[in-house]
C-alpha cells in the first residue's frame, strides 16, 4: 500500500499575524463563545440549548421528502440510548474510525464520504472534531471547527439530536454510544443553515470546509483512455502519499431513481470515499487496485477483487492481507472498474504538491475578500464592456521549473458565498480570466482599454454555476492580472485564493 508522505505547509499569508479566523483563533460562529457558555452553565448545573439552532423544524429545514416534521423529537445522548434500551453511558469518541457511522435518511453521502476521508488525517480530526470533548463534566455543549470562506469557524451546538421512534433520523453510530458523527453532522447542518441545505452537494465541498485545502476533480467514465489512466494512477499515488482526502461518486443514470442499486452493488448517483490505492501480482502481472468505502456502512461492489471474488485465492499470503470479506461498506475493485463505473475523483489537500507529485516545493497563498455588486463592480465576462469594473488582482510571479515542461506554479480558486436564501443552493455562473501585465504598466486598476487590447491566457474562460471554480496555470516569470466575474451583472461575495510557488508576489 502507498506509504504517507510528508508536504511542506501551505504558509498561508492571511494568517500570519495571529488574526481572527486562521487556525488557533478561528472566528466565532453566531458570536458564541464555547468555553464561556459551558463554564456558565456548568455553574448553573443547566444543560445548554442552543438559541440561535433550537431543537425545531427551521433547524430541520424542508423535509418534505420524508415527511419527518410532525414525528420528529429532539433528544440528548442519554435518554437516547434509555429509549434504545442500550447499557451505557453515551461516549464522544473512541478514536476516530470510517466504520464508527451508518449514513440515515439525510441525502448528504457527500458529507459523511468526506468524514471518512478524514478519519486517515488525525492531525486534522484533531483541529475538527476536537477529540478531547466528552460527556464527563457534562453542560449539553459541543464544539466544531470548519474552514469556512477564507477563514476558519468555532461552531457551537447542544447535543440535541434530532429523532423518530426513538431512532437518530439522520447519521447514526454503529456500536450505539459514539456520538462524534451526529454532532458533528449537527454542527455542518448549523454554518450552512439546516439540515435540509446539506441533503445533495459535492464531497469536495466539505473536504475543503475540513481543511481549508485545495481541490481537483477528474472526469473517470468518459476520459477513459490509457494515458488517463496512467495519469490518475500517479494523482491516486501522489495523493495518498501527500495524506489528501479522496472521494468519488456515481453518475446518475436515465430513468433510475437516486439510490438505487445496480446490478454491481453501487449505488446511483451516491458518494463514496476511496481509502486506499495498491498493487497485487496476479497471472504475473501486477493489477492496480482502489479500496472505497460506501458511507452507508453496507452495500458492496460484487465485480472482480470485491470481498466475495475468488481472485483473492490466486494471489500469494502477503498480497492476501489486504482482502477483508467484513461487509462493512468498504471494498476494493480493479482501476478499470474503477474508472467504469464511477464518474468523477475529487482529491483535496492542505497542499498543491499532490498536484505534481514535488513534495520539496513550498507554496504560499493569499486569500482575497471581494464582491461583486451590479452596477458598481460587476461587469460581466470578458465581452462586456463594463468587464474593467470587475474586481482586479495584479501578482508578480517568479518561480517556474525550467526544467519541467508546464510546471503548474500558480493555483486559483474563487469561491462565491451563499446568497442571503439558505434554504436553496443557488449560485450565479461565474469565471476567472488571467492577463499577463506588460513590464512598464502604471500600479493600480486597470482601464478597459487594456482589456480590449489583450486576451485572457485561457479562451474561452472557464465558467461554473458550483461553489468553486479551480484552474491551475504554468505562468512565466512577470506580472499578471487576475479578474473574477460573473457571467451576467450580479451581486454576490466571493473569495479570491492564490497559491504560488515561493518567490511570487501579490502586488
Amino acid at each position: 500500500m502507498t506509504e504517507s508522505g510528508t508536504c511542506p505547509s501551505v504558509i498561508i499569508l492571511r494568517y500570519q499575524d495571529g488574526s481572527e479566523g486562521c487556525p488557533s483563533n478561528p472566528a466565532r460562529f453566531n458570536n458564541q463563545d464555547y468555553v464561556q457558555l459551558k463554564d456558565h452553565h456548568l455553574r448553573k448545573g443547566t444543560l445548554f440549548e442552543d438559541t440561535t439552532f433550537p431543537p425545531n423544524s427551521p433547524s430541520l429545514g424542508d423535509m418534505s421528502k420524508l415527511n419527518l416534521k410532525d414525528k420528529v423529537e429532539w433528544l440528548r445522548p442519554a435518554e437516547i440510548l434509555k429509549r434504545q434500551k442500550i447499557i451505557g453511558e453515551p461516549i464522544f469518541c473512541d478514536g476516530a474510525s470510517r466504520f464508527d457511522y451508518g449514513q440515515g435518511n439525510l441525502g448528504d453521502c457527500w458529507f459523511l464520504s468526506a468524514i471518512s476521508s478524514l478519519t486517515f488525517q488525525e492531525d486534522l480530526v484533531k483541529e475538527i472534531v476536537h477529540i478531547e470533548q466528552s460527556f464527563i463534566n457534562y453542560a449539553g455543549i459541543f464544539h466544531f471547527k470548519f474552514w469556512r470562506f477564507g477563514k476558519w469557524v468555532d461552531v457551537v451546538i447542544d447535543d440535541l439530536l434530532p429523532t423518530c421512534n426513538n431512532k437518530l433520523v439522520f447519521v447514526h453510530p454503529k456500536n450505539g454510544n459514539e456520538f462524534w458523527v451526529p454532532l458533528l453532522e449537527k454542527a455542518y447542518a448549523k454554518v450552512c443553515g439546516s439540515y435540509s441545505y446539506i441533503w445533495g452537494g459535492f464531497p469536495s465541498d466539505a473536504c475543503k470546509d475540513f481543511s481549508g485545502g485545495v481541490h481537483m476533480t477528474k472526469k473517470l467514465r468518459e476520459a477513459q483512455t490509457a494515458d488517463h489512466k496512467i495519469e490518475l494512477w500517479l494523482a491516486l499515488s501522489r495523493a495518498f502519499q501527500c495524506k489528501s482526502m479522496v472521494c468519488c461518486w456515481t453518475a446518475s443514470i436515465e430513468d433510475k431513481l437516486e439510490n438505487n442499486i445496480a446490478h454491481t452493488g453501487l449505488i446511483n448517483k451516491h458518494a463514496y470515499s476511496v481509502t486506499a490505492v495498491t498493487e497485487v501480482v496476479y497471472g504475473g502481472s501486477k493489477v492496480k487496485l482502489v479500496r472505497v468505502m460506501n458511507p452507508h456502512g453496507k452495500t458492496e461492489w460484487n465485480g472482480n477483487w470485491s470481498d466475495n471474488s475468488d481472485l483473492w485465492t490466486k494471489v500469494n499470503q502477503e498480497d492476501r492481507k489486504n482482502h477483508l470479506n467484513l461487509n462493512n461498506g468498504e471494498f476494493w475493485m480493479e482501476l478499470k472498474d474503477f474508472c467504469h463505473y464511477f464518474s468523477r475523483v475529487s482529491i483535496c489537500c492542505e497542499s498543491p504538491n499532490f498536484i505534481d507529485g514535488d513534495f520539496t516545493c513550498q507554496w504560499t497563498c493569499m486569500i482575497h475578500d471581494g464582491n461583486w455588486v451590479a452596477g458598481t463592480s460587476s461587469g460581466g465576462s470578458p465581452n462586456h464592456s463594463t468587464f474593467a469594473t470587475n474586481p482586479q488582482y495584479r501578482i508578480q510571479v517568479t518561480n517556474i521549473d525550467k526544467e519541467e515542461q508546464g510546471d503548474k506554479n500558480v493555483f486559483l480558486s474563487l469561491m462565491q458565498k451563499p446568497l442571503q436564501d439558505l434554504t436553496k443552493k443557488t449560485f450565479l455562473f461565474i469565471g476567472l480570466a488571467v492577463y499577463q501585465v506588460p513590464a512598464g504598466t502604471p500600479q493600480g486598476r486597470l482601464k478597459s482599454s487594456f482589456f480590449k487590447s489583450n486576451t485572457p491566457l485561457k479562451q474561452p474562460p472557464a465558467y461554473t454555476a458550483e461553489r468553486e471554480l479551480i484552474e491551475q496555470h504554468s505562468l512565466q516569470p512577470g506580472e499578471y492580472v487576475i479578474v473574477p466575474f460573473t457571467e451576467k451583472a450580479n451581486t454576490a461575495d466571493f473569495v479570491l485564493s492564490v497559491y504560488t510557488k515561493t518567490d511570487a508576489t501579490n502586488t
